[in-house]
């Protein structure tokens, strides 16, 4: 009898433990989700502002020098990170907005850049072709 009961109680035990972890797995997935969607709108804020600006090739240069040249050389013709000239050949703007802020490709940094800046980073880098 105890052996039966045993078992029972382990079958409720795992239902329990099973109905917890679903419920747990599904809230979880509500907040990323959440999570994501509200980032990704900001992200698109972000560039959306930044494409509407007319940046100044002089002041990106100057932003190149200040944060860029110990990686990509002081000519962007590249050290430890890549060469820059025709970067806008082989990315689009939303794309090098992406990687200027979010760092995604090792060992590149990201970097907290106003709409602004990264205009002015954008025409400098157009300037390069």
């Amino acid at each position: 009898m105890s052996t039966s009961s045993s078992s029972a109680a382990e079958r409720n035990f795992k239902r329990e433990f099973l109905k917890i972890f679903f419920i747990v797995f599904v809230v979880l997935l509500i907040g990323l989700s959440i999570f994501f969607f509200v980032n990704h709108n900001e992200n698109n804020k972000y560039i959306i502002k930044t494409l509407e600006l007319n940046g100044s090739v002089d002041e990106g240069d100057a932003l190149f020098k200040i944060n860029c040249v110990g990686c990509h050389g002081i000519t962007a013709r590249g050290l430890v990170g890549p060469e820059l000239h025709s970067i806008t050949k082989r990315l689009n703007d939303k794309e090098i907005i992406k990687q200027v802020t979010g760092g995604l490709t090792p060992p590149m940094p990201s970097f907290e850049i106003d709409p602004v800046n990264m205009s002015n980073l954008l025409k400098y880098l157009h300037s390069l072709e």
